[in-house]
């Protein structure tokens, strides 16, 4: 089964291969009682007050509001293995070595392609074509047409929400520069790649 890089927002990086496996790059977003209720299904009229994600392209926001949409998760920060055969890929709960696993952060954010340099940075582009980015990636929900989920700090107001719902890698990972390649499979997990079963706080 080859090896997937990891694609976070905020860093990640490629291992070295061998025959059985191939380390993929990752990706960086661009300059910073159902399952998981998201927020504001209906249409809503296109004015000021209407949240930039709901009225905006991803080709049509700033830089800024670009880089808001990653809400800190950092579950593409985790290596990827893909079956060469079926393309299947699944997770680990191997991080990039640049990732802080407490904060879901980068350790250098600006320099990351100096000590990345196949960091994939994300953009409209590359957020359509990624088969791997998580399924609750902001990038990824607003490429579909879909809203923000509840705990996203663009809705709730609080970057601390995205790891009280259990969406972040806060505490799961183990850093790639202590493991080897040939024992990826060993830290195989399916939680980044799931959408928790988590609704909003009540009142």
């Amino acid at each position: 089964m080859p090896v997937q890089g990891k694609d976070a927002p905020d860093a990640a990086t490629s291992a070295p291969q061998d025959a059985a496996t191939v380390v993929l790059p990752s990706s960086s977003p661009l300059p910073s009682s159902d399952p998981l209720l998201s927020v504001g299904d209906q249409a809503l009229p296109a004015s000021d007050e209407t949240p930039f994600w709901k009225r905006l392209t991803l080709e049509e926001m700033s830089s800024t509001q670009w880089e808001s949409l990653c809400d800190g998760c950092a579950r593409c920060c985790l290596n990827k293995l893909e079956d060469w055969d079926t393309g299947e890929i699944v997770w680990t709960a191997i991080a990039c070595e640049l990732l802080d696993d407490e904060t879901c952060r980068c350790r250098d954010y600006p320099n990351r392609h100096d000590f990345v340099p196949d960091c994939i940075p994300l953009d409209p582009e590359t957020v359509r074509t990624l088969t791997w980015l998580p399924p609750t990636c902001g990038y990824r929900l607003i490429a579909e047409g879909r809203d923000l989920y509840w705990w996203h700090p663009l809705v709730s107001g609080d970057p601390e929400t995205v790891h009280e719902a259990g969406i972040s890698a806060a505490g799961r990972t183990v850093s790639e520069s202590d493991i080897p390649v040939e024992e990826y499979e060993e830290f195989i997990v399916a939680w980044p790649g799931e959408i928790p079963e988590t609704e909003a706080p009540k009142g």
